[in-house]
């Protein structure tokens, strides 16, 4: 399909810059079959069926973003000093090396350490075919501890363009869930949930699960192509145990539906998802591109923010829905005024089935 396809105009300040206080205040579209209307988070328990069940991720996010500059090479070769280098990890190689975006990568060579300050230094092993480079971290501290000394949080860019990270954003972009660290990006449609909001699921017989998905910088890269068949997605690991798909098995083979809490874990739930519907134990990469004309297996519906125009999340949305119900949806969002994006409002996909 033509990329121009999944384009619309939102207007700039219907970018949210803060999250909903509190977490479960927050506006929520509800958009089942082809109608739609307006709720909110808190109505969440009533929207669904007992017996259906809610799929969180569990990744946290990691202060993944640093800013540094370049120094001496690694086998001792002379380097001109103080090119200012920025970093954003987004994938885990192995134990102290990370996959980076870099900015003023042109200005670094392979070989090249960059110095992020606070005793953190890192050696540009490898520069890939995608322009990213493998940044191999020196010392024996697990590289977590380093990015708490020297890493910010990963804001998206659509705030940290409109301001910098701040001390709030430590808790504001981290969900009530996190627990696995990994991840650059939060799994945003879970940042809506309060423990009282999860007491009131239960009560309703909805079942809660959780996954891993551990969430890559790729996720906010512009598709470039002019036709979807033409984007490469980026891989990001997950795992499902095997006791968890187990439970998810049987909520299906009750009748009861399982409803993601955000595209990170519905493109699991479908990496994981077998032939007939059912879910298999997963522990590995996935690239999974989901656009219209895609057949969805295990997942009965979505709950997830408003996404970027021409972005292959909206092109998730609208594989689920309909390119034009989703259409129909942002423009009523957006004359609404729902607020967009990751510390937006959220909305509720239920297809018809």
């Amino acid at each position: 399909m033509r990329v121009d396809d999944f384009d619309f105009d939102l207007p700039p300040e219907r970018i949210a810059l803060r999250p909903a206080r509190p977490r479960d205040a927050a506006r929520m579209l509800v958009v089942e079959g082809r109608a739609m209307r307006d709720a909110g988070v808190r109505d969440l328990p009533a929207l669904l069926r007992a017996g259906d069940c809610l799929v969180f991720n569990d990744t946290r996010v990691i202060p993944a973003q640093l800013e540094g500059q370049r120094g001496v090479r690694r086998d001792g070769a002379a380097s001109a000093p103080g090119a200012k280098i920025g970093a954003t990890l987004h994938k885990r190689v192995d134990l102290r090396r990370w996959q980076a975006f870099v900015r003023n990568a042109k200005r670094l060579r392979v070989g090249e350490t960059v110095d992020f300050g606070s005793g953190v230094e890192a050696v540009a092993e490898e520069r890939l075919a995608d322009g990213s480079f493998i940044l191999a971290f020196a010392g024996d501290e697990p590289v977590e501890l380093l990015l708490e000394r020297a890493g910010t949080m990963p804001l998206p860019p659509y705030i940290a363009g409109k301001r910098g990270a701040d001390d709030a954003d430590r808790a504001d972009y981290q969900t009530m869930f996190a627990r696995e660290d990994g991840a650059v990006a939060a799994p945003t449609a879970a940042l809506h949930f309060t423990p009282g909001l999860l007491d009131a699921i239960a009560a309703a017989g909805i079942a809660t699960e959780t996954l891993t998905l551990h969430v890559g910088a790729g996720t906010f890269l512009p598709v470039k192509a002019d036709d979807t068949d033409d984007h490469v997605m980026h891989a990001e690991w997950g795992r499902i145990e095997p006791e968890t798909a187990a439970r998810l098995n049987a909520v299906r083979a009750a009748g009861g539906r399982i409803i993601a809490v955000g595209t990170t874990s519905l493109r699991l739930l479908e990496s994981a998802a077998r032939t007939d519907g059912t879910i298999a134990p997963f522990a590995g990469d996935t690239s999974i591109f989901i656009t219209p004309g895609y057949r969805f297996r295990a997942v009965g519906g979505l709950m997830t923010n408003f996404h970027l125009p021409r972005s292959t999340l909206f092109m998730l949305v609208s594989a689920l829905m309909g390119l034009d119900v989703m259409h129909a949806a942002y423009s009523h969002a957006i004359a609404e005024g729902y607020r967009f994006y990751s510390y937006g409002d959220s909305s509720l996909l239920l297809p018809e089935r």
